[in-house]
């Protein structure tokens, strides 16, 4: 069966709106909407967001699709989208040890792409095409002024107009969806080569932002274009869930996390909280796994430490940055932060969640924080959720 990855160009600048790629259309951000038609299209193996901004990743993580970081020489606003398409598929090929055979440049800026025009372009491919890329049926006449002649008629004899019927068919370039043979794609580092096919779309759901007034068009558009449509698949993309194959470090936050996020304080000031055993079990099997563990938590408290010790596993706690201590504690690890499983519950987690490949929330986690999360586990803080994670990991390896 043939790999097919999608990838999603969303850089964190942009000059003409500000924040773009977060910018809400209907009831999501248009990253959002991009990775959840790619999500929703049948012939896809897999959707990557190439970013270089920490909250555009947690948004596409959120969504379902895979993160890759865009290094700031290929992420300026006069570097070539092909450029990142070219960069994502050898993060991706890496990462997975799978050769792509299409390879597809979605643009989240045409916020009405549909799961279909997807479809229609790899299967354009697939058929025999080279590239492949959607377009809409389009009956403007098209002018050029030139100052010394004045106005021109680029698409037609100005001196004699023809009846639209009687015209050939013009069709726009949508700028939703382009696919390209991978292999030829790697060699020529262009969008077009070879046999181009065209994939006809609804021109109706045609616009792309680029300034302010498209992004309000856009907003007026989706009650009316949106409708029913909101493509949210009954199944994820597999590997939905982390297995030992995709972590090779696992880093917890504690209060709300390990715990159910209340405190008791008795009569001296002294605080107590509440942990669950198989929490310890699965922290317990995961360590003996080998997988590198730590304990990260904002709070300088004593519990947190006692229950390090009890676990077996690092500690760094009262820790003002949790972001920045993570990325040193990766560093000195030897560990990839894409590799690396982040579990949490609060707000103070989501720069974590932007570095790290596994962002998991537990589910009383804040709504927010939910969001942003790649997965998030059926058990609350303080209630096995720790237990859930391990078991994601481990497998059949934890009753073992």
């Amino acid at each position: 069966m043939s790999t097919v990855l999608a990838v999603i160009p969303a850089r964190g600048g942009s000059k003409g709106v500000p924040g773009k790629n977060l910018a809400p259309v209907g009831d999501a951000p248009l990253v959002t909407r991009a990775v959840r038609e790619c999500r929703a299209a049948k012939l896809l193996s897999a959707v990557a967001v190439s970013t270089d901004a920490p909250d555009i990743a947690a948004a596409a993580r959120a969504a379902g699709a895979e993160v890759i970081e865009r290094p700031a020489q290929i992420a300026s606003d006069t570097a070539s989208s092909e450029t990142a398409v070219l960069h994502a598929m050898d993060v991706y090929e890496e990462r997975h040890g799978t050769p792509i055979d299409v390879v597809l440049l979605v643009q989240c800026t045409s916020p009405f792409l549909t799961s279909e025009d997807v479809d229609g372009v790899v299967s354009a491919v697939l058929d025999g095409a080279d590239t492949a890329l959607t377009v809409a049926p389009f009956h403007a006449f098209v002018w050029r002024d030139e100052e010394k002649d004045g106005g021109y008629g680029v698409n037609h004899d100005k001196s004699r107009r023809l009846l639209r019927q009687q015209r050939p068919q013009d069709l726009l370039e949508t700028g939703a969806v382009y696919g390209m043979n991978a292999a030829g794609f790697r060699e020529l580092r262009h969008r077009f080569f070879g046999r181009t096919e065209l994939v006809r779309t609804d021109p109706a759901r045609v616009l792309e932002i680029d300034d302010p007034h498209d992004l309000a068009r856009a907003r007026a558009l989706a009650p009316l274009l949106d409708g029913g449509r909101l493509n949210i698949p009954a199944e994820p993309f597999p590997g939905h869930l982390p297995t030992r194959d995709d972590v090779d470090a696992v880093v917890l936050d504690f209060d709300g996390t390990q715990t159910d996020d209340r405190v008791y304080v008795d009569s001296e000031g002294r605080e107590t909280v509440v942990v669950h055993r198989g929490d310890g079990l699965g922290i317990a099997a995961l360590r003996r796994a080998g997988l590198p563990m730590l304990i990260l938590s904002s709070e300088e408290n004593p519990v947190v430490a006692a229950r390090a010790r009890k676990l077996r596993i690092p500690v760094l706690h009262g820790v003002e940055r949790k972001d920045l201590a993570l990325k040193q504690w990766c560093e000195e690890q030897g560990i990839a932060p894409e590799r690396v499983l982040y579990a949490g519950n609060d707000v103070n987690d989501l720069p974590c969640f932007g570095l790290v490949g596994w962002p998991v929330a537990v589910a009383s986690a804040h709504d927010v924080v939910r969001g942003a999360a790649r997965a998030v586990t059926s058990s609350a803080g303080g209630a096995g959720a720790i237990r859930e994670i391990a078991s994601w990991i481990l497998g059949k390896e934890l009753t073992a």
